[in-house]
This record gives structure tokens, sequence and C-alpha cells, in this order.
């Protein structure tokens, strides 16, 4: 089974660009607050590379 991980949107996208946006919508992100659990693969891992200004990896 391959490893999971947790990213918690704390910041608003409002104000970012529209590919910063769809980012966010891509990690299944909505609202300030909002917790997604996710595969830990590649795209995901860059995908939150690009949002770390946005999102905080939750550990549990």
């Amino acid at each position: 089974m391959a490893d999971k991980i947790r990213v918690k949107l704390v910041r608003s996208p409002i104000g970012t660009k529209q590919r910063v946006r769809e980012t966010v919508k891509g990690l299944g992100l909505h609202k300030i607050g909002s917790e997604s659990e996710l595969e830990r693969t590649p795209s995901v891992i860059g995908m939150i590379n690009k949002l770390k200004h946005l999102v905080v990896e939750v550990k549990d």
C-alpha cells in the first residue's frame, strides 16, 4: 500500500493566479481549514511544493 499524505489549506488562494487556484482544487481543498488525504506520488508532491505558501502537511 502506498503512503498517504494529509494536506491542509491554511491561507486563501484569493489574489493568486488561476493556475494556483486550479491546483488547490486538484488537491481536493476548498475552504481554509479543509484537509485532504492523498497518495504520496511525485505529481502530488509537486503540486504541494507549488502551494507551499498556502498549505501545510498535517502530521498525525
